[in-house]
């Protein structure tokens, strides 16, 4: 992580931030860093078993509207498999460490090489400069974004999936490979946070999740930059800014550690779709 006389944003930063909605810190987290949290995942999915637990991530067809297993995962380590994946009869076309999409989405308070490097000073100080107050970690996830099928994420805000009245949340995208178009970097739209929240994902009184829409227009695709970054760069995300990945068919992979902050003295709706049980409520860096 950085330094102790780095962890601090300057005014600069912060005024980028609330101008553009994104702020790019290269070199926040150590080589030897990203690479430990890839050999952990490599672990983790190895000792998966996903016998009878298959569940598919997609932003294409919100195949999770009756997931369990998905919906369920707010206090888990749970495994979601490309959409690309699998065969007609239902096969893998390939082995399962070249298969999942992510893990999600409680590694952060499960696992203890993630957790430590989720609550370290630098990335606490790093939100207190950004404003949050009373931060809780809410989501982690480890994404893969594997060679030749790694999927596409349309374009979206981040409260439209973890909402908070009023807004105030930060993503944190740490790339641990370098990303780059080729291989499915991230594309935002510079200043879209200030244009308001076009859409919340809600639970239903059946627990059904589906889209409250506020407006119908679309992200305008030619206003989204790409930002190609290498290994170790952070970059913050306003949870009201635009941004998207496309799909990856090189033959590069491009890991990804996203870890989500909102603030504690906002109020978190019980239907969002990531809950807690009682027992394991939201916490801090403590």
């Amino acid at each position: 992580m950085l330094t102790s006389a780095k962890m601090r944003l300057t005014s600069e930063q912060v005024t980028k931030y609330d101008r553009d909605g994104f702020l790019v810190l290269e070199s926040f987290a150590e080589k030897s860093a990203c690479d430990r949290l890839r050999e952990r995942a490599e672990q983790l999915v190895l000792e998966f078993d996903p016998a009878g637990l298959v569940s598919v991530f997609s932003t294409q067809e919100q195949s999770h509207l009756r997931d369990d297993y998905f919906l369920g995962s707010g206090d888990k380590i749970r495994f979601f498999f490309e959409e690309d994946a699998f065969l007609p009869d239902g096969n893998l076309k390939q082995s399962k460490e070249r298969s999942i999409n992510k893990i999600g989405h409680a590694l952060h308070e499960l696992d203890p090489v993630f957790s430590e490097f989720s609550k370290t000073t630098a990335i606490k100080q790093l939100v207190a400069d950004l404003g949050i107050e009373n931060p809780l970690l809410v989501q982690s996830m480890y994404i893969f974004k594997q060679p030749r099928i790694g999927g596409e994420v349309t374009c979206h805000q981040d409260s439209a999936f973890l909402y908070t009245d009023p807004i105030d949340i930060a993503g944190l995208w740490f790339a641990l490979e370098d990303a780059t178009t080729e291989n499915g970097c991230l594309w935002a739209i510079p200043g879209g946070h200030k244009e308001g929240l076009k859409s919340r994902w809600r639970r239903d009184s059946d627990g059904r999740m589906g889209f409250e829409v506020f407006d119908p227009a679309p992200f305008p695709d030619e206003r989204l930059v790409p930002l190609e970054v290498s290994q170790g760069t952070l970059i913050v995300l306003h949870g009201l800014l635009p941004h998207r990945s496309l799909a990856n068919r090189s033959p590069k992979s491009r890991h990804a550690y996203t870890l989500h902050a909102v603030g504690g003295n906002s109020h978190y709706p019980e239907d969002n779709w990531l809950q807690r049980p009682a027992e394991m409520p939201f916490r801090g860096f403590d």
